[in-house]
């Protein structure tokens, strides 16, 4: 079991307030993650379920039981941090299980336990090799490893893949789901890439300040944010701003359409505008638009194949189904 609830939970760092009183429950057996920029208290907030900060007010409960006050090794709880923090003289096998070690456990169930986790993160065949003779990929699985062989009620990830390239990146995003998907336990994951949160979520909280802006699903996210904070920080490239008569003529102060949903031609269409610079990916191509009265600079997402460079005239028509109305307050209101 792994179902972790926050209450009025608050902290400060002398007479500053970093998270502000702040609920939340995550369900055993879910995948959640907090996402935010820099400095939004997402691993504040992590490090308070795990025991590593105090609280100053309010109460975490694990499995219903107050764990406030409860020292971190006794939580139940994994950890699984940004560093790989492993011993180099000491090989994957006995790196994994140092933890059981320490709490002086059963030499086999020990290696039951080693050989199970190794199997999950395909390692057996590296077990007798040491640190430096593997990838930082391979490095990043003994971690998780060490942390799995504990049979937490729940795994915390703290920023685990920004130490990777951007392949690796990729590769272990998807080892962590898989991982999930196998053992069905709890697992709470701090990143500032909102990628990495929509790829790999059940659900995402959205912080910001230390205050939380939405809860919800990835998809909940990306279709009815909450308000201009929440959609320009879900979705990428992120949702394109218009302001002026074009907002008020639909009754909002801020209108929001997604880059991806406006289709682009050489004639007619709604707006107009002048290439800038164009990225292009392969299957999609970036147009980043000028001069259209609307803002700015206007980002399209269009096929790989569409040909206009910089400097072309490109037309463009919004879906009116995707477009998102904010009010003076930046709340969503349609």
């Amino acid at each position: 079991m792994g179902r972790i609830t926050l209450d009025k939970v608050t902290k400060s760092f002398g007479a500053v307030e970093v998270i502000p009183p702040l609920d939340l429950t995550i369900e055993d057996g879910e995948f959640t993650v907090f996402v935010g920029p820099s400095g939004c208290g997402k691993s504040t907030l992590l490090r308070l379920i795990a025991g590593l900060e105090d609280v100053s007010s309010g109460q975490i409960r694990i499995d219903s039981k107050d764990a406030t006050d409860v020292p971190p090794a006794r939580r139940g709880l994994a950890m699984v941090f940004q560093s790989y923090a492993l011993y180099p003289h000491m090989s994957v096998r006995k790196n994994i299980a140092f933890p059981l070690r320490m709490a002086r456990m059963d030499r086999a169930e020990i290696d039951r336990r080693v050989e199970a986790a190794a199997s999950v993160l395909n390692l057996t065949d590296y077990l007798d090799r040491r640190p430096g003779q593997l990838s930082g990929g391979q490095r990043q699985r003994v971690a998780i490893g060490r942390a799995i062989v504990r049979e937490p009620a729940a795994f915390l990830f703290d920023e685990p893949l920004s130490n990777l390239d951007a392949a690796l990146r990729v590769g272990m995003r998807l080892e962590i789901s898989e991982l999930h998907e196998r053992l069905t336990t709890t697992m709470i994951y701090v990143t500032h890439d909102q990628v990495e949160a929509m790829t790999m979520a059940d659900r995402i909280v959205v912080l910001r300040a230390g205050h939380i802006e939405q809860v919800g699903s990835p998809l909940e996210l990306y279709r009815t944010p909450r308000n201009l904070f929440v959609a320009g920080f879900i979705g990428s490239p992120r949702m394109n701003f218009i302001e002026g008569e074009l907002a008020r003529r639909v009754g909002a102060h801020t209108l929001g359409i997604r880059p991806e949903h406006i289709a682009v031609s050489d004639s007619g269409g709604e707006w107009s505008g002048t290439v800038g610079v164009s990225e292009h990916l392969g299957s999609d191509t970036m147009f980043h638009v000028h001069g259209t009265g609307l803002a700015e600079t206007i980002t399209v997402r269009a096929d790989g194949e569409v040909g206009f460079k910089h400097g072309d005239r490109i037309h463009m028509t919004p879906r009116p189904d995707a477009m998102h109305r904010f009010d003076a307050a930046g709340l969503r209101i349609g």
